[in-house]
């Protein structure tokens, strides 16, 4: 663990109480001016900390900047972000995370930016991220599946997000059929997984997430600003990312052993009650057509069931879904 790291995770596990720099040198074994050098950094990065002569330091505020370090200090998890990349400004977490899984990085690694100018969404839609308003990030799974069972790893995911914004930021959700996350039926959050694989194994799996956390109405392009949402909005206060960040890994963690156990069934529960669609008018565009129905929820495999108004029971893959008031 570097020294910056196991610093913070020191002061954070301290909870406002001073530590003594004699103390701090002697649990990660470096100088009483290394740590005051180390101090010093973290000072010009927006930490601010009270020193007091015979009582040392402690940490009074923190900045929400989604440094690696400030999300490995309140990591609960025992694989996912273990590995943080952190990046002011990017062109895509989902390029610089099939860069390093290329590369061999270890499943779990999290890529994380504060604003991404080539964002990607769906269909190849842009992804917009104003900085320090959301939280881009994209995260690294190699899992030994069959290649048809990978979409449902987009569910989980949104069970995961939906189940922090509802039980950790205390503001309702819903996921709307197959990767997008709604309030009061606008847009806060969209998932994009890709693969990478050969006919019969997968090589590595990435999951895109882009939230609008403390995004304001003028923010949104003009073109959006009628159908996205951020939390900020919803729940009228400014939220800290990094916490939202470790929740989200934690739960997903959670989600992803469960699911590697004991495979979809009990993921689909959790999906079915954090869902829009299910029960809903929708209309159902794909390449090859559009059609309507009543959405009855998804089948054991995560695909879209659709009544149509003839009766016809139709299962659908890979769709925009439009919800019909």
């Amino acid at each position: 663990m570097k020294i910056r790291e196991s610093l913070l995770q020191m002061f954070k596990q301290a909870e406002g109480d001073f530590l003594s720099g004699e103390e701090i040198s002697r649990r990660l074994g470096v100088s009483r001016t290394a740590i005051w050098k180390h101090i010093e950094e973290l000072r010009e990065e927006g930490y601010v900390f009270e020193a007091v002569r015979r009582s040392g330091y402690r940490l009074t505020s923190t900045p929400d900047i989604m440094l690696a370090e400030e999300i490995k200090a309140g990591l609960t998890t025992h694989m996912l972000g273990q590995h943080v990349h952190y990046y002011a400004t990017i062109d895509s977490t989902q390029n610089k995370c099939q860069e390093l899984a290329k590369a061999g990085a270890p499943e779990g690694t999290l890529v994380v930016a504060d604003e991404q100018v080539g964002g990607k969404g769906r269909l190849g839609r842009v992804w917009h991220s104003p900085p320090g308003a959301g939280i881009s990030m994209s995260l690294l799974l190699r899992p030994a599946l069959e290649l048809q069972k990978c979409p449902q790893l987009t569910l989980l995911t949104a069970v995961a997000i939906v189940e922090t914004f509802r039980e950790f930021c205390g503001i309702g959700a819903q996921i709307k059929w197959p990767n997008d996350i709604l309030i009061d039926g606008k847009k806060v959050c969209g998932i994009l997984t890709e693969l990478n694989a050969e006919s019969d194994r997968i090589h590595f799996l990435i999951i895109g997430m882009g939230l609008n956390v403390n995004t304001l109405p003028e923010q949104f392009p003009e073109e959006v600003r009628e159908v996205a949402t951020s939390l900020r909005i919803a729940k009228g206060e400014t939220l800290r990312r990094v916490p939202i960040i470790q929740q989200i890994l934690f739960r997903l963690e959670e989600l992803y052993e469960l699911y590697l156990e004991e495979g979809f069934a009990p993921v689909k529960k959790r999906w079915e009650r954090c869902a829009i669609t299910i029960g809903k008018k929708v209309t159902i565009r794909m390449l090859q057509g559009a059609l309507s129905g009543y959405a009855e929820g998804i089948d054991d495999t995560g695909v879209l069931l659709v009544r149509q108004e003839d009766g016809v029971l139709t299962k659908v893959y890979s769709a925009d879904v439009e919800i019909h008031a």
